[in-house]
């Protein structure tokens, strides 16, 4: 392309995986002194066949991973693309044909939905990018083990899912009983985002961090940040730093760098902004159509630096994301779009009514302590059920594998990772302190409500592939929550495609599962270990009637409970709550 860089010299590659007493190769380690350059010499730093780490975290993207993309676009660099969730600006690498392999959590669209992206799923199932697929938290693991120095790491996720087939992972027989253990992992090179560094590359973070700094500690060469502004001394932020100068081979200062994800930065010296979730939509309807070779030119290729890229947002858009980074700025979407309070309640707001009351029950029932959520209709169920059980006495709190513990959703935004609420929350910290010491840890008791394109009778959650023609998206954090959680309650609507008697990919085992929420029914498991018909929703003709309807749904031979009972009619208040949060519509009438 005209105007940009030519690569550097392409240099022998080690082997990703990284073993105990594995250093930086001649010629890699970071230099000192000054590290501050322009985008141009910071992605100069990487090489044709590197591995790449785009770090995720609360800020989701970094201008040096859309500069890569017009650097090396339509050059075939054979990148192998490390990012635990891809979301729809990773489609980027894959229509610029700069990817062999990716390595990943979630390969899908977030906003304004979850669903998957023609880009990957295309990719993947004509054999033109091979893919890893991992949890949230074994991908963090993996590089863990590698920033350690160590040739692996014992995890409690994957045992009993597809993904257990993955080379990187093996079960192993030891003196304290069968372990899991994960192959260490390390890139080239990992680019990130943080909102603050000093000249000689020490980066401060600020929580909550979702998949960590693993990654940039365990990069062979080193660290490319962006960063919304570079400080003289950091030493007034040294708590937030988690990335030391000699890790870092460059720094860009970029305002917005993260964008169009946002900055959560409180107690640094820079001004926050938030999600731009219409951007988020732009770009996903792009790469699903016609336009995205345009869209691609007008974000990705023209702009030549971040001055350009930002005269193209334009000031009223830059000052609607600091706005939308204030708590309160919920109250503008609230004004903005009123909810319907008169429409017929639809499918997936009976189903996460039913959901709430059922998860409440069992919150009071297990006294627990923390309600973990998937996203979608099942989070907004989740919001719901906690605050049914707290009306009822219980101290129960909000959890989610971002890094969030006591959070308070807020109106208008029924997103999991919403940053208005990360100042409500009594702890911020990362998905390891969530999925590997709260999910499962034996001082807390954890319930969880996750979503499912396909369930089976035994609980096994499919959210990956069906055979070879239908790429969903895979994990996120649902194995390692299914895994370790005391008790799983899955919640979705009940439809012929949705409830099988075989889950053809297992990406979260169902041992765990105790109940199968519906729109329809009520399936709980029984001393079978299957999911039985226990309960039918409220509606018109006989119990037994809607139970045969029910059957027949689902294509096995179902285990029917010898008293099938009918759940509680839906309260219009309740739908109010759900409404209130997802005033749009977004996960409560999709497509509508």
């Amino acid at each position: 392309m005209a105007g940009s860089p030519s690569p550097g010299p392409e240099a022998g590659r080690a082997s990703p995986v990284a073993g105990v007493g594995d250093k930086v190769p001649p010629g890699g380690k970071a230099s000192s002194g000054d590290k501050v350059c322009s985008l141009d010499e910071a992605v100069a730093h990487v090489r044709p066949g590197d591995s790449l780490h785009i770090v995720t975290n609360h800020t989701r993207w970094t201008a040096a991973a859309r500069h890569l993309v017009r650097h090396w676009w339509g050059r075939d660099p054979h990148f192998t693309l490390v990012m635990l969730s891809l979301s729809s600006l990773g489609a980027l690498f894959f229509r610029g044909g700069l990817v062999d392999k990716v390595v990943t959590g979630y390969s899908g669209d977030v906003f304004p939905s979850f669903s998957p992206n023609p880009n990957f799923s295309d990719a993947y199932l004509a054999g033109e990018v091979e893919v890893e697929h991992w949890s949230f938290l074994t991908f963090l693991q993996r590089l863990e083990a590698a920033a350690r120095g160590l040739p692996a790491v014992t995890t409690g996720s994957l045992a009993g899912s597809s993904m257990a087939n993955n080379p990187g992972y093996s079960q192993v027989d030891t003196p304290y009983g069968p372990v899991g253990l994960l192959a260490a992992y390390a890139p080239d090179i990992t680019l990130l985002h943080a909102p603050v560094a000093d000249r000689q590359g020490n980066l401060a973070f600020q929580p909550p961090g979702l998949e960590g700094m693993w990654g940039a500690l365990a990069a062979r060469r080193g660290v490319v940040a962006t960063v919304d502004r570079v400080v003289d001394d950091i030493r007034p932020w040294s708590h937030l730093v988690q990335v030391p100068a000699h890790r870092v081979l460059a720094v860009v200062e970029t305002p917005l760098g993260a964008h169009p994800g946002g900055l959560f930065a409180r107690d640094v010296p820079v001004d926050p902004y938030g999600e731009d979730l219409d951007f988020w939509a732009e770009a996903r309807t792009a790469s699903h159509g016609n336009e995205y070779d345009r869209w691609i030119e007008e974000w990705v290729l023209a702009p030549a630096n971040q001055e350009e890229y930002l005269a193209r947002l334009g000031p009223k858009r830059i000052a609607e994301l600091r706005r939308r980074a204030e708590p309160d700025s919920w109250k503008d979407d609230e004004a903005a779009h009123p909810p319907d309070l008169e429409a017929e309640p639809v499918s997936w707001e009976i189903a996460a009514v039913h959901g709430a009351r059922y998860l409440a029950d069992r919150v009071v029932a297990l006294d627990a302590d923390a309600l973990l959520a998937g996203a979608g209709v099942a989070n907004l169920a989740a919001w719901l059920a906690v605050e049914l059980a707290r009306d009822r006495g219980s101290e129960v709190v909000l959890a989610a594998e971002l890094g969030l513990l006591g959070y308070q959703p807020t109106p208008a935004d029924p997103f999991i990772f919403n940053h208005r609420s990360f100042p409500t929350a009594t702890m911020l910290g990362d998905a390891e302190q969530v999925l590997a010491g709260l999910v499962g840890g034996p001082g807390t008791t954890l319930l969880a409500c996750l979503g499912a394109a396909q369930i089976d009778r035994h609980g096994n959650i499919n959210s990956t592939v069906i055979g070879d023609s239908v790429f969903l998206v895979g994990s996120g954090g649902g194995n390692d929550v299914a895994s370790t959680a005391d008790e799983v309650v899955v919640m979705s609507t009940l439809t012929r495609r949705r409830a099988v008697a075989e889950v053809p990919y297992i990406t979260s085992p169902g041992v765990r599962v105790r109940a199968f929420v519906t729109d329809l029914a009520l399936f709980e498991r029984d001393d079978t270990g299957e999911l039985a018909l226990t309960a039918v929703a409220h509606g018109e003709g006989t119990i037994a009637e809607r139970a045969a309807a029910v059957r027949a749904l689902c294509p096995w031979d179902l285990h029917v409970a010898e008293h099938v009972v009918e759940l509680d009619p839906v309260d219009p208040a309740l739908i109010e709550r759900l409404r209130r949060w997802d005033p749009e519509g977004r996960f409560l009438r999709p497509g509508g």
